[in-house]
C-alpha cells in the first residue's frame, strides 16, 4: 500500500491584495471577499517560472522526507500555465534537480492536475518507488483584468508531495477520478489567451460532483463523512468548500475543512498541495482519522482521495 511521505511548498514573495485588484478591475475589495473569501494573493516576479516555483517546493518536500534528488524514481508535474506548450516544466525541474535519467511526466490539468497525479502515485510508487508530484502555478499571467469575475481569484505558487511505496505518514487507500468532458468549454485557456470561465456552471458542477465522488468512495470503504477527521480539498472558493461540507452533513466545518485560500487565491493545481504542506506542518502529530484530499477543474475533471492513519 503506498504512503504520503512528506510535503512541501513555495509562495512567491510580492502580496497582491483586495485593494490592488479594485483600483485595476474595478471590483470593490469588500465584494471579492465576500464573493470568495479571499483576501490577498501572491504573483510570481518577472523572472520566474513555473519550474522556478516548482524547483522551491520541491526542494523543501526533499528536505522535510529526508531525501535527496537522486532518491526519486519519477517525476509528475502538475500545470496549467506553463509558459509553453512543450516541453512542460516537468523536464525542466529534473535538469534543475540534476537528474538526467529519470522520468519526468506533465499532467497539464487545472486545478485537479495534483489530485490526478496523487491517484497515478498511488498505482505507479510500487514500480517506481519514491514518486515526486509537483504543482506549479502562476496564473497571474493567464488572467485579465476585462473579466474581473475570473481576475479576482487566481495567484501564483507551487506544491509538493513525496508518495512511497513503503514508508509515511498516511495510507492512501483508495481513490475515485471522474471525467465529464460536456463541460469543457466552461472552464478553459486558449494558446496565447486568458483563461476564460463560466463561473456558475463550475460552482454549480463542483458543489455536485465533489460530494457524490467523496460520499462514493466513503461508503466503498465502509465509512461516513463524519469519521473524516480533515478534509483536504483544492482552495476554489471558501463558499465552494462550505457548499461541500453542507452536502455532506459534516459538523465542525471550522476544524475539519482546512482553508488557507483567504491568503492565497486559488492556485489552481498547485491549491491541494499547498494546503496539505501548511496543514501538515501545522499538525505535526501522526494523523488518528482518516484524511480526505478533493479537487474539481478543467475538463471538467474531480475526484477524491481516501487516505487512513499508517
Amino acid at each position: 500500500m503506498p504512503y504520503l511521505r512528506a510535503f512541501g511548498h513555495h509562495l512567491p514573495a510580492r502580496t497582491i491584495t483586495n485593494a490592488d485588484l479594485e483600483t485595476r478591475t474595478g471590483r470593490a475589495a469588500a465584494s471579492i471577499e465576500k464573493s470568495s473569501g479571499i483576501l490577498d494573493r501572491r504573483y510570481a516576479a518577472e523572472d520566474e517560472t513555473v519550474a522556478d516555483l516548482g524547483l522551491a517546493a520541491a526542494n523543501a518536500c526533499l528536505q522535510a522526507a529526508n531525501l535527496t534528488a537522486p532518491d526519486i524514481g519519477l517525476i509528475l508535474f502538475s500545470s496549467g500555465s506553463a509558459e509553453r506548450a512543450f516541453p512542460g516544466p516537468a523536464s525542466q525541474l529534473a535538469a534543475k534537480l540534476g537528474l538526467t535519467t529519470t522520468p519526468a511526466i506533465d499532467i497539464p490539468v487545472a486545478s485537479a492536475g495534483s489530485l490526478i497525479a496523487l491517484a497515478f502515485a498511488a498505482d505507479l510508487a510500487p514500480r517506481y518507488g519514491n514518486i515526486l508530484i509537483v504543482a506549479s502555478e502562476i496564473m497571474s499571467r493567464r488572467i485579465s483584468d476585462a473579466d474581473p469575475d475570473t481576475a479576482i481569484l487566481f495567484g501564483d505558487g507551487a506544491g509538493a508531495c513525496i508518495v512511497s511505496p513503503n514508508q509515511g505518514f498516511l495510507k492512501i487507500a483508495d481513490v475515485s477520478l471522474s471525467t465529464d468532458g460536456n463541460y469543457a468549454e466552461a472552464l478553459k485557456l486558449d494558446h496565447h489567451g486568458a483563461i476564460q470561465m463560466k463561473g456558475l456552471d463550475v460552482i454549480v458542477q463542483a458543489s455536485r460532483k465533489i460530494p457524490r465522488s467523496i460520499e462514493d468512495l466513503l461508503t466503498k470503504n465502509n465509512l461516513k463523512p463524519t469519521d473524516v477527521g480533515v478534509y483536504l480539498m483544492h482552495q476554489a472558493n471558501v463558499n465552494l468548500i462550505r457548499k461541500v461540507a453542507t452536502a455532506l452533513s459534516v459538523p465542525d466545518f471550522e476544524a475539519r475543512f482546512f482553508r488557507n485560500i483567504q491568503h492565497y487565491g486559488n492556485t489552481s493545481s498547485a491549491s491541494l498541495l499547498i494546503a496539505a504542506s501548511e496543514w501538515h506542518a501545522a499538525n505535526p502529530t501522526p494523523p488518528t482519522t482518516p484524511i480526505v484530499f478533493a479537487a474539481f477543474g478543467a475538463g471538467f475533471n474531480w475526484g477524491s482521495i481516501l487516505t487512513l492513519p499508517s
